[in-house]
């Protein structure tokens, strides 16, 4: 397999978003032309991070992607708490562009259930084995949830 069918094999969900990006610029929707235009540079300033160029796959791709639609719930929390409504709102709107591509995510109860799992199966007791234990719960977890909450979980389970 040559160079460039491994990167379109593996650049699936970058080619949705370009797609979409034209899309949406057809229609001439700013709020998603903007959204996508801003991931698709996340994207891309990922891609050369490092010390060589290189496409990423699809879980590359979408781990960008939650990092983004954090940063604009992050952003909506914050102008929320300065009293800027608006700029509020826009940021709410742009992770609901973001959100379309993304995994939906596992409600408190799933979570507590997969750490629960993921604890016994690891044989995580103590609080001095939550590196270990979060490693292991994040695994099973795979970007489902926000690891602020798979945290949480874990502290709460390991008590």
């Amino acid at each position: 397999m040559s160079e460039r069918s491994k990167a379109d094999v593996n650049a699936a969900l970058k080619r949705r978003l370009e797609d979409d990006l034209r899309d949406a610029m057809k229609a001439r929707d700013e709020l998603v032309t903007s959204t996508l235009r801003m991931a698709l540079a996340a994207v891309r300033n990922a891609e050369v991070a490092g010390k060589q160029a290189r496409v990423l796959s699809d879980d590359e791709v979408l781990s960008v992607l939650t990092k983004e639609a954090k940063k604009r719930r992050e952003a909506a929390e914050a102008f929320a708490t300065a009293g800027r409504g608006e700029s509020a709102d826009r940021e709410r709107a742009e992770e609901g562009v973001l959100d379309r591509y993304l995994p939906a995510q596992l409600s408190d109860a799933e979570v507590a259930d997969l750490v629960a799992e993921a604890l016994a199966a690891g044989g995580f007791t103590t609080m001095a084995q939550m590196g270990p234990a979060m490693k292991a719960a994040q695994a099973v977890v795979a970007g489902r949830a926000e690891g602020g909450r798979v945290a949480a979980e874990v502290r709460k389970q390991l008590g």
